[in-house]
Parts: C-alpha cells; sequence; structure tokens
C-alpha cells in the first residue's frame, strides 16, 4: 500500500509540471502488453490500485493547454488506460461487449478538466472532428480480438507522428485484419465504419499497404471479431 500511495504522490508531483509525463503509463504498458497487442489482464487484475493513480494523475492534467501533439496524445492514451480499466473492473469476462449491456463506450466514466466523458465522447467529440487524423483508428483500441493491437508503450507528443505511421502500416499489412491482394481486398470493418474519415479508401490503403490495390477493386470487410484481446 505505501508503494501505490509513494506512486500516486509522485503521479500527482508530476502533473504539475508544465509537460505531463507518461513514464508510468509506460512502464505499465510494457510490462503487461505484449508486442501483438495481447493484454495481460489476469495480471493485470492485481493492479488495480497502480491503474486507478495512472487515471487520477491523467485527470488532473488540464490538455486544453497543451500542444496539439501533446493532447491528441494525452487523449489517445486515456481512452486506451480507461478501456483497460473498464475491463478490469468485471474481468474475467469474454467480451468487452458482456460490459454495461453490450455498449460501455456510452458510460461517461471518464474526467478531463473536470468533465466526465465516455469512451464515445473521447473518439468522436474531442478527438475525430478536431484532428481530422484517420490514423487514430489504429492507435484507439477497443479491447477485442479485432481492434488495431494495443501499443505496448505510450503515446507521447514528440513521438506521435511516428507511432501513428508506424501503428496504421502495421494493422494495414497484418493479414489478421486485412487481406489485400491486386485484385481484390478483404479488410477490417474499421474502414466501413469510418469510411467519411479515410476519404477514398483504396488510396489510404495504398499508402501503408506492401501491395497496391487497383481503383477497381472491390473493397469487402471481414467480420468483427469481439473476443477480447487478451486474458
Amino acid at each position: 500500500m505505501k508503494v501505490i500511495f509513494l506512486i500516486g504522490i509522485l503521479l500527482i508531483s508530476n502533473v504539475c509540471e508544465a509537460q505531463i509525463d507518461h513514464k508510468q503509463l509506460n512502464n505499465l504498458l510494457k510490462l503487461h502488453v505484449t508486442e501483438n497487442g495481447e493484454v495481460k489482464y489476469s495480471v493485470l487484475k492485481s493492479k488495480l490500485k497502480e491503474i486507478e493513480a495512472i487515471l487520477r494523475y491523467y485527470e488532473m492534467a488540464k490538455p486544453s493547454t497543451f500542444s496539439k501533439d501533446d493532447r491528441l496524445a494525452y487523449y489517445i492514451n486515456v481512452y486506451n488506460i480507461n478501456t483497460i480499466y473498464k475491463i478490469l473492473e468485471k474481468y474475467p469476462v469474454k467480451s468487452i461487449k458482456d460490459l454495461n449491456n453490450g455498449n460501455p463506450w456510452d458510460v461517461k466514466f471518464v474526467t478531463i478538466e473536470g468533465k466526465k466523458y465516455s469512451l464515445n465522447d473521447i473518439e468522436n467529440t474531442l478527438i475525430r472532428p478536431v484532428f481530422k487524423d484517420p490514423r487514430v483508428h489504429f492507435a484507439l483500441n477497443c479491447g477485442a480480438a479485432s481492434c488495431p493491437i494495443l501499443l505496448n508503450e505510450a503515446y507521447t507528443g514528440v513521438n506521435l507522428g511516428k507511432q501513428l505511421d508506424s501503428q496504421t502500416k502495421k494493422f494495414i499489412t497484418n493479414k489478421k485484419f486485412n487481406v489485400i491482394e491486386k485484385n481484390k481486398a478483404n479488410v477490417s470493418k474499421l474502414f466501413d465504419w469510418y469510411k467519411a474519415d479515410f476519404g477514398n479508401v483504396s488510396d489510404f490503403i495504398n499508402k501503408y499497404s506492401n501491395i497496391k490495390i487497383n481503383q477497381s477493386t472491390k473493397i469487402s470487410f471481414l467480420l468483427y471479431d469481439w473476443t477480447l484481446n487478451g486474458k
């Protein structure tokens, strides 16, 4: 308990500085998320107090005062760690859709600058219409097997562009999520749900795919697997 208390004090003191520090979240993700994005929920269940200290730290931040990249990195990190926390509250579960009658994304449980937000609020109010960067869809993790893999490090403003490009390319070139051939493309349902963000889907895919698809190629969408992204 003393260790957790000291972590909380350290985090709170750091957030008072001009620049937010993602070190504690970064360490947590490094230890408990694999390179392939598998979350070690069974281990993290015993780390709830540590996670709650991290959540309190993020709650004390004022992202409205951050630079654009720092603010987006903050929102992505807050979304991802709160998704993990939401799952851990009821773990073990087989799917995040087992929570809150199948829709945990509309529950307002995340505090940002004194206001309560849902995960959907963060994505669809604070991120998508403001930053207009489709790469965020490969950084935000919804806790399901078909979601883009959870990066096992914290996002930071200084590395944000590189991290978003890397996550986007890893997702698009992974045959688990997208089966891409020159004249055939069976891709993630994300490209259907958020097609307004991607513009020309073929052009977006071709920017990151090793195999380029023709403009005339018919694009179909894979079924989404909502099984939990770890155990």
